[in-house]
């Protein structure tokens, strides 16, 4: 029961400490995992140039975090999601045709160049990209 208290009692004063910040984003947890590729990548180099890297990304991160000035790190998340968008999508394509490897087929419109995602039955098809309206054949 004391322990519930002062549990209580400390969550309540990170809560209070933690009013105004920034807090945790996109930005953020990417330096997390740089300082922690960096950490494990140390482990088996023991280099000092890596080590200033790994603490300089997460002095970063733990700074934006602990940052007050809101509109500033909201540009630099929004700066990183738009240079990050490719790679990003490039992974959730491919995670997307894994997870769908026994049931769906990953064709691009040659018009549009968009990702269309078919069933997977043999044969000839037919195909209506539904962004540009093109025709096209596919063979599955």
């Amino acid at each position: 029961m004391r322990f519930s208290r002062w549990g209580r009692a400390l969550r309540e004063a990170l809560v209070r400490f933690m009013a105004g910040r920034y807090g945790a984003d996109s930005f953020y947890y990417f330096l997390l995992g740089v300082y922690f590729v960096l950490l494990v990548i140390n482990l088996f180099v023991g280099s000092y140039i890596i080590y200033l890297l790994e603490l300089a990304a997460l002095i970063y991160a733990v700074f934006r975090a602990m940052s007050r000035n809101i509109y500033k790190r909201q540009r630099e998340n929004q700066w990183f999601l738009r240079v990050s968008e490719k790679p990003r999508g490039y992974f959730k394509l491919l995670s997307n045709k894994w997870r769908d490897r026994r049931t769906h087929v990953y064709k691009r419109c040659p018009s549009c160049k968009n990702n269309l995602r078919l069933p997977k039955v043999s044969g000839k098809h037919t195909v209506v990209c539904p962004c540009c309206k093109h025709r096209f054949d596919v063979k599955i």
